[in-house]
């Protein structure tokens, strides 16, 4: 373990103020640049909410030096670059190839002071952030956490939501957003934090160079935190208000399923209890073993509970979240709930539990900070949050003394029945058990006229220069293994932390469910660590977590894929777990009943979910019956799995040679393929493996226009698409350029460009070819108010059209291989992005070089090559559109 995440860290404070933390990290050819604003939701107040959310939107409109969609300039410049507002801080950040660090220093400093906010502009982001508010609206979950934050803060802004509401946004006026950045917008109330492949000393001069001419605020005064009065809280629809904390809120409001929240405040990030208390939070609620999931979840009162520790500037509070059974009353959930903290704190814990929750804590700290871009993250909040950037270090070190009495401590201290506030989510509809799969066919003739093409000249004329490459990127492939039973292995050994990332595939998916039995791939996935012929779940979870090992099986169409991640002395402990629940697992009778309850449960939340909802009516509606992917669970599906199905299928499709492992870490070579070889080698085989033949499906003859009605939704979801190419078409590679054009980034694509950013119609909206080794879909997709539905369809459309008629650029092209190039790169510098990309080009059959070959191919495709894809595959005319959202649509519905 390392003895410090802060180790060669260095803190520069400028001339103005600027706060400058730098970490060399030169394991990959890649750095970060993150500006730490410390502004957030904390400055806000009733009638403003949401302002420092919105001035983030307003950040990518451009500058006074370059009046251009910043999104468009980081995707030129291959960053893979973002944004988040939170309660502390607001935060810009972006990744890229270590010559271009430069060139996005500039782009910092840039906004930091010249930032353009115009009528027109703000107009259409305000649109665009109501559509984002009214994506978190869809969710029960949100509703519910807002109005109890509401209560447990009625005097602090804490108590606001950090995106703000619809009702303050819509208000917000240019001379307000602009007076917020004066405000807060400036060096001395900022962060910078560089982490990656870079030398200090040059870097400083640069920093110097390009932020030091910038100047402080002129008033210092004005970022005083304003606090919210309670007399100008607005009082929530479908809120009972609690005449005590004794006395629950209520929402009764459309949605699936019965949630109970439940909220206690706690101290902020510095107070010595807060270490105590994330250890506590693990004892509670981490895994199998932990004392809530006992209470709740084996009980079969809750098919889930999580809960949070959150530790802010000035306060914090503990979250937990319980997701209740099908038929579960609340008041008695919150009754087992509360008898279970009670039980904890009169009779204490044992000093293996604290001993586990404190190694999990630690390795969980550790394994979330691989890559460069999180190192930053932990450093920017710390910064930011606790006023330290060592914040981390200091907290692990007062981890590692928890003892059991102070967990018991902090629980009679903060979790008392007198703070806590508790709310229930009772859904006001009957939960919707399936789907219906018969489209409405409707030809759809908007014809909305988008505007001017996106310029890509005006980008290359804004864009900062890039400093030329002098050295080539070292080229290290895995080594392969093949055992006699058939299992492939692929290692690449990384000692640049102490950690083990495994990424697995076993060709197990979806697609070999019977039609009657849609769910069973998953079934079997998701009960293999509920016990093996020599460990029962308990102890397989217990044997886990005492390392703070992770290990996770997830289905989807054409697999089963496995992610594990370690620290490097416990990759033994992964992998003989893992050999033994794929050999070995029982699918114990009480386990396999618990789970079919919590997927019955989740099955509801799930279709109350619009976007979940659009999707699986879009595939059905592009897949027809019998075709492997057609089916999707039900509730009466699931009903009719049996356990002997279960066994059945595993002992069929859970084999050594459709079986592939890739590793990367901090690992010796022969000694991990000695390990594999002992858990694995007797691993049998018996007979040939399964074989799917997927029928040929032909494109829709005409739109096909679906619009499935979810009662209560304030946001509209769309999908639209057919079906689309495998991974082996010889278009594979110009597609994705051409995707990259079209809408692979929702700033700088034509569709985000004037779907999002031109008309303010969508927050998100993106397109894909979804290619593996079947023919996939290519599907565009996008979250919408439902009354702008129609027009950004048609705008999409009409883009669409004008792509497959006109054609993109030479430019655009040079820039979007150089976005995907760049983004590759900095892909690999990730070890869990590395090692899915290793597994998934042996899963394909591709050839080992292609883990760098890759972006020569990128390099290589042409203008006509992606003028031709775009002919080839871009249709508007046989396309499946598919939006799940509010009545207020259509009046066709389907169920």
């Amino acid at each position: 373990m390392p003895s410090t995440l802060t180790e060669n860290v260095r803190k520069t404070v400028l001339e103005n103020g600027l706060t400058v933390l730098t970490k060399e990290v030169h394991t990959a050819p890649v750095v970060t640049v993150q500006a730490w604003y410390k502004v957030g939701s904390r400055n806000e107040e009733p009638g403003v909410n949401g302002i420092a959310h919105q001035l983030e939107h307003m950040m990518f409109k451009g500058t006074l030096n370059r009046p251009i969609q910043f999104g468009r300039l980081f995707s030129a410049l291959g960053s893979d670059s973002n944004a988040f507002t939170s309660y502390d801080q607001t935060a810009y950040y972006g990744t890229v190839e270590r010559n271009k660090l430069k060139a996005l220093l500039v782009l910092e400093a840039d906004r930091m002071q010249n930032s353009q906010i115009e009528p027109e502009q703000l107009a259409n982001e305000k649109r665009v952030v109501i559509s984002e508010l009214q994506g978190y609206e869809n969710s029960p979950e949100y509703r519910l956490n807002r109005a109890v934050m509401q209560a447990v803060f009625p005097n602090h802004a804490y108590g606001l939501p950090v995106g703000g509401t619809k009702a303050d946004v819509e208000k917000f006026e240019v001379e307000q957003v602009q007076k917020y950045y004066r405000n807060f917008y400036s060096p001395d109330n900022a962060v910078l934090v560089i982490v990656g492949d870079f030398q200090t000393a040059n870097t400083l001069e640069t920093i110097k160079e390009v932020f030091g001419k910038l100047l402080k605020r002129q008033d210092s005064a004005a970022v005083a935190s304003p606090r919210a009065s309670a007399g100008g809280r607005r009082q929530e629809v479908g809120v009972i208000s609690p005449s005590s904390r004794s006395s629950p809120i209520v929402l009764r409001e459309p949605g699936a399923g019965r949630l109970l929240q439940v909220v206690y405040p706690l101290p902020d990030a510095n107070q010595p209890d807060v270490p105590a208390l994330d250890v506590m939070d693990y004892i509670l609620t981490e895994g199998r073993n932990s004392r809530l999931y006992q209470a709740l979840v084996e009980s079969g009162l809750a098919s889930e509970v999580t809960a949070s520790v959150t530790s802010l500037r000035e306060s914090g509070w503990y979250e937990v979240l319980v997701t209740a059974g099908s038929k579960q009353d609340l008041k008695k959930i919150d009754s087992v709930l509360s008898s279970a903290i009670a039980n904890v704190a009169e009779k204490g814990v044992t000093s293996e539990e604290v001993e586990r929750a404190k190694t999990q804590l630690t390795a969980d700290v550790i394994l979330s900070n691989r890559d460069i871009t999180s190192q930053a993250m932990r450093l920017g909040n710390d910064e930011t949050t606790a006023g330290d950037y060592r914040y981390t270090d200091l907290y692990l070190a007062a981890v590692r003394l928890v003892k059991p009495t102070d967990v018991v401590a902090v629980i009679n201290k903060y979790l008392t029945k007198e703070a806590r506030i508790a709310g229930f989510f009772e859904p006001t509809q009957k939960p919707i058990t399936g789907v219906g799969d018969k489209p409405d066919s409707a030809q759809t003739t908007e014809n909305f006229s988008p505007g001017v093409p996106v310029i890509p000249s005006e980008v290359a004329k804004y864009l900062p220069p890039v400093d030329s490459v002098t050295d080539a990127i070292a080229r290290v492939l895995p080594q392969e293994f093949k055992f006699p039973n058939g299992l492939r292995i692929l290692l690449l050994p990384d000692n640049s932390t102490p950690t083990v990332t495994l990424s697995g595939h076993i060709q197990a998916g979806t697609e070999f469910d019977p039609e009657n039995k849609a769910g069973l791939a998953a079934f079997v996935a998701d009960n293999l660590l509920n016990g093996t012929k020599s460990k029962d779940v308990l102890t397989i979870a217990k044997v886990l977590a005492e390392r703070g090992v992770s290990l996770n099986f997830e289905v989807y169409r054409e697999g089963v894929h496995i992610e594990g991640d370690s620290l490097a002395e416990d990759l033994p402990i992964i992998l003989e777990i893992l050999a033994d629940v794929v050999k070995n697992s029982t699918f114990p009778v009480k386990e396999l009943e618990l789970h079919r309850q919590q997927t019955l449960t989740d099955l509801q939340l799930e279709l109350d979910e619009p976007s979940e909802v659009a999707r699986r009516i879009f595939v059905q509606s592009i897949y027809p019956k019998k075709h492997p992917l057609h089916t999707f669970p039900t509730e009466e599906s699931l009903q009719q799995i049996q356990r002997q199905d279960v066994i059945d299928f595993k002992a069929k499709h859970y084999r050594p040679d459709t079986t592939v492992l890739a590793l990367v870490g901090d690992f010796d070579l022969d000694i991990v393929r000695s390990l594999i070889k002992n858990e694995f080698g007797k691993w049998e085989v018996r007979g040939q493996a399964p074989r799917l033949k997927y029928p040929a499906v032909s494109m829709p003859e005409k739109i096909v226009s679906v619009n499935p009605v979810l009662p209560g939704k304030t946001q509209a979801v769309t999908y639209m698409g057919y079906t689309g190419i495998n991974r082996y078409d010889p278009r594979f590679h110009a597609a994705l350029v051409l995707n990259q054009i079209l809408g692979g980034d929702t700033l700088s694509s034509r569709l985000g460009a004037e779907v999002r950013d031109r008309q303010g119609l969508s927050y998100g909206i993106y397109s894909s070819f979804q290619a593996g080794k079947n023919a996939g879909i290519f599907v565009i997709e996008m979250q919408t108010s439902p009354e702008d539905s129609t027009k950004a369809i048609a705008s999409s459309r009409q883009i669409l059209q004008q792509i497959h008629q006109q054609g993109v650029t030479a430019l655009e092209v040079e820039t979007a291989k150089r976005t995907l190039i760049s983004n590759y790169n900095v892909s690999l510098a990730n070890p869990e992005e590395l090692t899915d990309r290793i597994l998934m080009n042996e899963v394909y059959g591709l050839d080992k070089r292609e883990l760098h070959s890759f972006t020569d191919k990128i390099q290589k495709v042409t203008l006509t090559q992606v003028n031709q894809a775009a002919r080839e595959l871009l249709h508007l005319d046989q396309i499946v559109v598919v939006t799940a959202g509010p009545s207020v649509l259509t009046e066709k519905s389907i169920r």
